[in-house]
């Protein structure tokens, strides 16, 4: 890998070898660093606030997981950037917890195993991670687009229950639960979430789920539906206590659900890599993305330790490179510091562990709704002809949808295949993977044009019909129209039936017929 002190020299100004080594003044840095931590900030947090409350935690307890990923994220995305020999992309990558072990920890916090269980699982599994990042590339082959375009769907819609129990108030014993009011809120949180999508601002628009959340908020505090009496509670700063759970503890089954997810993890974190090599124009090798990997899952091995969670590089960040056209990691590394410092203040995770859950739902369809887009996106990449893709994605999202649309259908079963399958994430990433090895690697026994799309005629035009058309003609509205825009009649049998009675027309004999061409 190239040293970043390694320079090229245009009109007597020193410029990087790569492009993501330059440096820019320290006012700017910050300023795009504070950029970037914006454009994640609802992704970083929701995590925490998801997991925590399905573990039920108190607000003091969601408040100090939300700081403490926060500082995790900040530490993972120095290590990214920053690196030290054998860890780090040295790409402007920005860190955080990753939404795609989001389903799964769920799983395990519901199941009455608490933190500690999803703790640990995260630390096996990440510690598996990282023994095997150099070798990842040849088994990534068994994550092709199909299996991860299944994956990332099922996350999003495996969360959007989350979303509604929000959206009604997040406690079933309330009386408030699933009323007007509360339903009425999170409506309103989405309205202003989709007002700013579409204020012509590019940067309001990217910020438009942060901001919507801020001013949900304020309109539940004008009308008395936010509570922030807890906030000057406690300490302001504080740097986050080792293992403030407890001991992670062992659940084999949820770290195997976790080693699914972390491998899923490695191939994200691997597409991004690439593809933000690609926008910063450097040169993206093997050892660069084994680099990357590492650090990725060290920082996952760590993050339990503070009480954090899975973590990957944020796709919405590469994003903001491609826009702004900034892409030192110098301006990632500053983004990096000002999480860290976030994460040691317990306030902040205080403020926003009181934003009102009808809020924080009406976001949800929106944050939630866009990571199954994502999944969407990728699908829509697939080759479905003569292949099995449809039939693997098919089978696959309803596998990994029967757990969230009949919660209680594996309860019959031994709890270890519950506790996996109970994921919707986990079923369709089992699936998926298992399908594409024996549909697409193994492909003994598969028939040729085994695709749907293989069933139906190909589209063709008779030459007579050709001879009809001429030059101009087009087809609007289910309409055959001429260049002038009148419309061209279309005949029916009956209609060519009585132009020949009447002989409008006549008939041209085929050939081999009497008169007809030889």
């Amino acid at each position: 890998m190239s040293s970043a002190r390694t320079t090229k020299h245009k009109k007597g100004v020193a410029v990087p070898a790569r492009p993501e080594d330059e440096r820019l003044p320290i006012g700017k840095s910050f300023g795009y660093g504070m950029q970037h931590v914006l454009t994640m900030y609802g992704g970083i947090i929701a995590p925490p606030i998801i997991v925590g409350n399905a573990a039920g935690a108190s607000s003091d307890q969601i408040a100090l997981l939300i700081a403490c990923c926060l500082f995790i994220g900040g530490l993972a995305t120095l290590l990214q950037t920053v690196g030290v020999p054998f860890f780090g992309s040295q790409l402007p990558l920005v860190q955080g917890t990753s939404f795609a072990s989001v389903a799964t920890l769920v799983s395990i916090v519901s199941g009455g195993e608490g933190l500690p269980a999803a703790f640990g699982a995260v630390l096996i599994a990440s510690v598996i991670g990282l023994i095997i990042a150099p070798f990842f590339a040849k088994i990534v082959r068994f994550f092709p687009p199909v299996v991860n375009g299944v994956v990332i769907t099922s996350i999003g819609l495996s969360l959007l229950p989350v979303a509604g129990n929000w959206i009604m108030g997040n406690n079933a014993d309330s009386p408030e639960y699933g009323s007007m009011a509360n339903v009425g809120l999170a409506g309103l949180t989405l309205l202003i979430v989709l007002v700013l999508s579409k204020v012509g601002s590019a940067a309001i628009s990217r910020l438009s789920i942060l901001l919507g959340i801020v001013l949900g908020t304020i309109l539940a505090a004008l009308i008395g539906m936010a509570d922030f009496s807890g906030v000057g509670e406690g300490s302001v700063v504080a740097f986050p206590e080792p293992f403030a759970f407890g001991m992670p503890t062992l659940h084999i089954a949820g770290t195997i659900s976790m080693i699914i997810v972390v491998l899923v993890i490695m191939t994200e974190t691997t597409a991004d890599i690439l593809a933000v090599g690609e926008i910063s124009k450097t040169k993206v090798n093997s050892r660069r993305v084994a680099d990357g990997l590492r650090a990725d899952m060290l920082a996952s091995v760590v993050a339990p330790v503070f009480n954090g969670f899975t973590q990957s590089a944020f796709a919405q960040n590469v994003g903001l490179v491609a826009i702004t056209g900034v892409r030192s990691r110098f301006v990632v590394a500053a983004g990096g510091v000002i999480m860290l410092v976030l994460g040691l203040f317990p306030i902040i995770g205080r403020v926003v562990g009181s934003i009102p859950y009808p809020v924080l739902g009406g976001a949800g369809i929106v944050l939630f709704g866009t990571v199954a887009v994502s999944g969407i996106r990728t699908l829509a990449k697939v080759k479905y002809e003569n292949n099995l893709n449809m039939v693997i994605v098919a089978v696959s999202l309803g596998f990994g949808l029967l757990p969230i649309v009949t919660p209680t259908i594996w309860d019959s079963f031994p709890e270890w295949f519950a506790t996996i399958f109970h994921s919707g994430i986990s079923s369709a990433a089992i699936m998926a993977i298992l399908l594409n090895i024996v549909f697409n690697i193994f492909k003994v026994g598969n028939t040729e044009a085994s695709s749907v799309f293989s069933a139906g005629p190909p589209r063709m035009v008779s030459t007579t019909e050709l001879t009809a058309l001429q030059e101009g003609d087009y087809i609007e509205n289910g309409k055959l129209l001429d260049k002038d825009g009148n419309e061209i009649p279309v005949a029916t049998p009956e209609k060519v039936q009585e132009a020949l009675h009447t002989g409008q027309i006549k008939r041209i004999p085929l050939r081999g017929e009497e008169g007809g061409g030889h």
